[in-house]
């Protein structure tokens, strides 16, 4: 697992909830050439701890200690959601800095019926798309180089997308990384009830799902949507061209 001369070592994937994150983390724990770790700063807002190396980190600064300490031995890659905050990395200069961070989109009009599904309760912030727009910006004003990929391109376009991605932070494509075998993993069994459709399926593929409660028929989930579209239209201008 070790990093490449003159590569970064440090893969951050942040994403709205409900984005199809967790097939994209699914792939990358198939590739066996770097550490992977699944919603590490979500786990510690939810449940006050996760694990990093066999090492139990209890707050967002440490891990970020933790994350910037083990990218300087090994390739790091980490998925996490934007439905928590953990407003600690935007003091961290050092952070936005290091590595890549990419940024996967999913239209709001999707993502909250399938949350709303999941959590019938939610509020506004847990959409995600907002807070996944302020990372972008402090990783921009940081120095960086953030990546934006479109999750539809993603499900209907994945070796495309994923050898766009993997060029674009400087990582061998694997073609064999699309395959798995179905199961769930540990590495997300903090929060494994949101996985269900990951967990049983063993390539990266479109699933339809039909909702009750819609963006067209609530008028609470109406309004989140249209406080968070303009946010996803102005990433979505800015994402990688799947050529």
């Amino acid at each position: 697992m070790s990093a490449s001369a003159g590569s970064p070592s440090l893969l951050a994937l942040w994403s709205a909830p409900r984005s199809r994150s967790t097939v994209f983390f699914r792939m990358m724990v198939e590739r066996q050439d770097l550490m992977a770790l699944h919603e590490p700063f979500c786990n510690i807002a939810n449940d006050g701890s996760t694990e990093v190396a066999d090492r139990v980190v209890n707050s967002a600064d440490t891990l970020t200690d933790a994350l910037i300490e083990l990218s300087a031995q090994h390739v790091v890659f980490f998925k996490d959601t934007t439905d928590c905050v953990y407003d600690s990395i935007f003091g961290r200069q050092d952070f936005l800095k290091s590595g890549r961070h990419a940024f996967l989109l999913r239209n709001p009009r999707e993502i909250i019926p399938s949350y709303a599904a999941l959590k019938p309760d939610m509020v506004l912030h847990e959409v995600g798309v907002e807070y996944l727009y302020r990372i972008y910006q402090a990783v921009l004003e940081a120095g960086g180089n953030p990546v934006v990929l479109d999750s539809d391109d993603f499900v209907d376009h994945p070796e495309l997308t994923v050898r766009q991605y993997c060029a674009a932070v400087d990582l061998p494509f694997r073609a064999d990384a699309l395959q798995w075998q179905p199961g769930e993993r540990p590495e997300w069994s903090q929060s494994a009830r949101w996985h269900a459709d990951v967990s049983a399926s063993s390539t990266v593929q479109r699933r339809e799902r039909a909702y009750d409660r819609t963006t067209d028929n609530d008028p609470l989930l109406r309004r989140f949507h249209e406080h968070h579209l303009p946010f996803y239209e102005y990433l979505w201008e800015r994402r990688l061209r799947i050529s």
